[in-house]
Parts: C-alpha cells; structure tokens; sequence
C-alpha cells in the first residue's frame, strides 16, 4: 500500500515526483524518499521519517537535480517507521535504488544467504534484500534488465517494484507480481511516468497502460517495452483516463473527507449516469456482459470484500436477495480463500473494492475463479486489477478519493448494487414491468435528497462538540441499516480513535446493554423502514438504562423525536434506498469529531488507503 512514482524525460525530476508523492501519500505516510540520478550519473537520495512535509523540507535544505528518478512513500510492514527504513534504497556499490510495494515473503532465508556472501545490510525492511541480489546479477550478467528478471523468479510474494541504476541512465525498470499495488505507465511527449495509481501522474499525462502481475517495463523517454518474466513481448493497452486533477485537490474544504463527503451529490449522479433509462424504465450494466440466459443460471451470489466495502455488501446483499431473489452470502475477503468455500455451478463471486488493488479481494476473485465462479467486481480506480481480470465489472464512477476513510465510494457502490439486483431481476424475468419501474424511477430522487442531508452539515457539527470527549459509542440498527450501524461504528473508530461498536439492535439485549449508562452514546438507527417499530422500541428500551440517544431519523418523525436525545434528520425516502441517506449524518458527525479533536482526518495513524499486502 505504499505508493511509488517515476519519471523519466527532459524535464528536472525532482519537483514531478515529490508532486506524484503529494497525490500519493494517503497510500503510507510512514517516511518518504527520493533519490534521482544527477547530471554526473550518481545516484542522490533523500529520505525522512513522517509525513512527505519532511522530506519536502529536507530537499529544499539538500537539493537534487537530474531528469530521471523515483520516489516513495511507505505504509510500514518490515522495519520500523524510520529515516533508516525509509525508501529508495540503494545497494552496496550506490549504483542500483529501488522502490518497493509489497512483502518478501522469503526474506529471512534471502537474508541470511545475503549476508553469508558478505552483504552488509543498512536497514530493516526487507525490500533491502531485493536490491542487493539485483545487484548479484549485475555482477555475473552486466544487465539491469536480466538482473531484476532473475531477481523477480527468486523472491516470493507479491510485488510492485520500480528500479534504476547509474550505470544505465536511459532507462527505469518497473515490474508487478502478483496482487500487490499496481503499476501504472504513463505517456507524455518525449517524457515517461510510472506509478503506484493514477492520481500520482494525471496532471502530468491522462494516456496510462498497466502492467499484469509476472509482467515487466523497461520505460525510456521514448516510450516503453513491456514483456513477461519468460521475455515473450507484450503490447500494452493505453487508456485514456479522463478524471479531473482538480479533483485530488481539497479546494474550499478543511480536510479531503469532508471534500468527498460534500462530492457525494456528483457521485451519486455520476454512478446514475449512463445506467438508467428513466423513460423506459430499465437498468443498462453492459460491461458485466450479462444476458437473459446467463442471469438465469447464477444460482448464488457471494459478495467479498473488505472494511467499508463489505457494509456494502451487506446491504447489497438484502437488495439483491429481495428484488432478485438470488440467494446471496457476504464473505469478508481476507477470510474467503482460507475456509475452502463451496463454489457451485452457477456461482458468482462478486468483489467491491474503491481501489481495485486490495490483495485480499484480489485473492478472494482468484480463489473463485480458480472453483470456476464468474467473477464480477464493483470498483472505482479505472483499469485497476480487479477490474481487469473480473469477467464483468461495474465502475463506481466517483473519481479520486484520496481521504483514508471511505465516504462517497461507500454510497455509490449500495446504488450499483440496487441497480444490479432491478437488472438481474429483469433478466430473470421475475420483475413485473410496474414494479420495475417503480424502482427504476426512485432512483431520480438519490442525489437531491442526499443533498438535503449534506445541507444539514451545521446542525451535526453541534452535535459532535457535545461528543467529542466521549470514550465509547454504541452504533445500533436493523435490516438494511443494519450494515450502517457497523458502517458508523467503523467510521468513529478510525479517524476520531474513539471506541466503537455497531451491533444489529435486536443483540442489544444479548450482551451490549450492560455496557449502557450516562456516559455511553447510542447512536440508533431508525428511519422510516420495515423495521421502524422495533427501532422505536430499542431507543425506549437504551433510554430506561439512562443512555444518551441520538436517533438518524425520517424528518417531522414526533414519535423518534419525543424518545431520542437528539436526531440527525434526513429526508423521507423509499426504504431500500435509505442506507444512502442514514450513513451521510455518521459520516458528517465522525468528521466533526475529529476535526474538533485536531486529529489528522485524511491520514489516520496506522491506516493506508489502500491494503495491497496481507
């Protein structure tokens, strides 16, 4: 999840990387580095511990100068989070840096055979490990590009990995194997690019192609050679990707996440846009590539996914099973492979991923394929892996989100997954056409009333001041909100750092009532639903205990209003759309919060964007 950037071209490198490493560092924010190879065809390197600021300010004591280099920010996994650990990291003889994303998985026996030769080694990571057998090749075959080929078939795991050396200053080689952090190569004029993901190069060129896993670059200024490991020539596939690079920038806003929660009213449309014939009626998903025959065939859904992603699923997973009536099960990825799941035929495994590059979902679409299910995937990054090996795929279509924890790239994903269940349901020929409709057409009303949540903004943030010192909270809901109440939970959790829990309210009485008191916020979730009533009497049942509520809540509900402490409103709306609606107030409410506590909102401690090792 670390994430890396290259250039090479005419141009000073330098300020194109750090720039790179700015759009980057939601990805690890551990240490960062630099080194560029200068007009004496030496390698410099700068490096630092913490936030990119430090290693900015370090360049600008000690400049570095020169058209080719790299860059990394770093997520930490071996190695503490130190100058010393930091990357690039270059070999013994100062000739070969590189910069890594991913785990040696047989580190410790490549380091001790390393070290038997008389390797000294200046770091803890063992990326470190990676560079110094390059540089054994170097030695025997006098090639860079033969050296991180035999390199790449010796180290186990999976890799993003980007190399240069002194001594063949016309070239950067770049290299993927497996599920680790993508790579991306980007074309300029008489320039070249590569990166970790694409916001790190889009306002330097929007013409990208991605490498494979076992597949390798050799990018000059020209352009690029892309081959697999056994040297069988590939010819890569340029993309042109039209997001903003305004986007990636915070704009009239504090903090990314309250930028990309405000974004939601866009995303929303834009996740409609081009999928909904409102006239007719009908739902289009051509990239899943779907027909009335193989809808007919899919016999169970298994939805996969991680963190966020899985609530999603969570609630696709009521949405599909109603409208469609496809049994669906909801696995957490990093789980799904290990348990040996029971893949049938008809099965589809369907993954959600915001980056489409998380290993444990890319595992977990590998591990069906492999028990022969389709493989659909629910994504944002364009051209991203998981999108690239699903047999379909549905594209978020909300642009960059560069905020750690996930907002508009929640939302979006619970409408594709409305959308997909009317579709399969159509196909199915289990939809009557009124109905259909009907659930067509309140999908017009999405944007605006998330909209008239987000116009509320003011009256969460009192809210939150009243919060803000609170050690626990206790998140409840049911049926389709019930994934919400985990949703909030995990949103309060990982930027305010205070405790929470979100639990289906009908536990409550199984365990977490005992933890009920003056000090314990209850934050219910009961919105005009098909379980409105049992909500209601949850909310009665927290305030016997002397619970403070807060309720999110359907607008002019007296009833919630007279039992609840206070209420987060939102605006009525058809139930299987509700989800949408309820997570806004949480998302707001778990950003004031820790706003208010001056915590790093975008960059929470110990937390990357993106998850590309296990």
């Amino acid at each position: 999840m670390c994430g890396i950037v290259g250039y090479i071209g005419g141009k000073d490198a330098t300020p194109i990387i750090l720039n790179g490493l700015r759009k980057l560092e939601y990805r690890g924010y551990d240490s960062a580095g630099i080194a560029v190879l200068n007009n004496e065809t030496k390698i410099e390197v700068r490096r630092d511990a913490g936030k990119l600021d430090n290693l900015v300010n370090l360049v600008a004591r000690e400049p570095v100068t020169g058209s080719i280099g790299i860059g990394h920010t770093r997520w930490a996994t071996h190695g503490e989070p130190n100058a010393r650990n930091a990357h690039p990291h270059v070999g013994t003889t100062g000739r070969v840096v590189i910069v890594h994303n991913g785990i040696v998985e047989n580190y410790q026996e490549l380091h001790e055979e390393l070290a038997a030769e008389g390797v000294t080694f200046n770091s803890d990571t063992d990326t470190e490990t990676i560079v110094h057998l390059i540089e054994r090749y170097i030695s025997k075959t006098g090639s860079l590009e033969e050296s991180v080929q035999k390199t790449l078939q010796q180290i186990r795991g999976a890799h993003g990995l980007v190399v240069l050396s002194a001594d063949e200053p016309d070239k950067i080689i770049a290299a993927r194997i497996g599920n680790a952090g993508g790579v991306v190569i980007g074309y300029g004029e008489d320039e070249m690019f590569v990166a970790s993901d694409i916001p790190a190069i889009l306002d330097q060129t929007h013409r990208m192609s991605f490498l494979e896993s076992r597949q390798m670059a050799i990018v000059s200024r020209k352009g690029v050679i892309v081959k697999t490991f056994d040297g069988k020539p590939i010819t890569p596939v340029i993309q042109t990707i039209n997001w903003d690079p305004i986007a990636a920038e915070k704009g009239e806003f504090r903090h990314f996440m309250q930028k990309e929660i405000h974004e939601q009213v866009r995303s929303l449309t834009d996740t409609l846009a081009g999928r909904v014939d409102f006239e007719k009626g009908i739902i289009q998903l051509p990239q899943l590539n779907l027909t009335s025959e193989t809808a007919r065939k899919i016999s169970k859904i298994i939805i996969t996914a991680c963190g966020t992603a899985a609530h999603a699923g969570m609630v696709g997973k009521i949405l599909i099973e109603r409208i469609a009536r496809i049994p669906v099960e909801v696995d957490i990825a990093s789980e799904f492979r290990y348990r040996d799941p029971i893949i049938q035929p008809g099965t589809v495994v369907l993954a959600i991923s915001q980056s489409g590059e998380t290993a444990d979902t890319l595992a977990a679409m590998e591990e069906g394929r492999l028990k022969g299910a389709t493989t659909w995937s629910i994504v944002n990054a364009i051209g991203s892996q998981a999108m690239r090996v699903a047999d379909g795929y549905i594209s978020m279509q909300v642009g960059p989100e560069i905020g750690v924890a996930s907002t508009k790239a929640f939302t979006a994903p619970m409408v594709d997954l409305y959308m997909l269940a009317i579709l399969l349901a159509d196909l199915r020929g289990t939809l009557p056409v009124d109905q259909r409709k009907k659930l067509v057409n309140d999908l017009r009303l999405v944007p605006d009333l998330a909209g008239r949540c987000l116009e509320r903004e003011l009256e969460v943030a009192e809210l939150a001041s009243e919060l803000k010192d609170s050690k626990n909270a206790l998140y409840l809901g049911r049926g389709i909100n019930m994934p919400i109440a985990y949703e909030g939970a995990l949103k309060l959790k990982e930027i305010s750092y205070i405790h929470a829990e979100g639990y289906p309210a009908g536990e409550m009485k199984h365990g977490p009532i005992a933890l009920i008191d003056k000090d314990m916020p209850v934050i219910a979730l009961a919105p005009k639903d098909p379980w409105y009533e049992k909500m209601a009497s949850q909310i009665e049942q927290a305030k016997a205990r002397g619970g403070k509520v807060i309720a999110v809540a359907t607008e002019e509900d007296k009833k919630i209003e007279q039992l609840a402490d206070f209420c987060l409103w939102i605006p009525p709306v058809p139930w299987m759309l509700s989800p949408i609606l309820t997570v806004i107030p949480l998302q707001i409410l778990a950003y004031h919060i820790a706003a208010i506590r001056g915590l790093d909102v975008d960059q929470p401690r110990n937390l990357a964007k993106s998850v590309t090792v296990e």
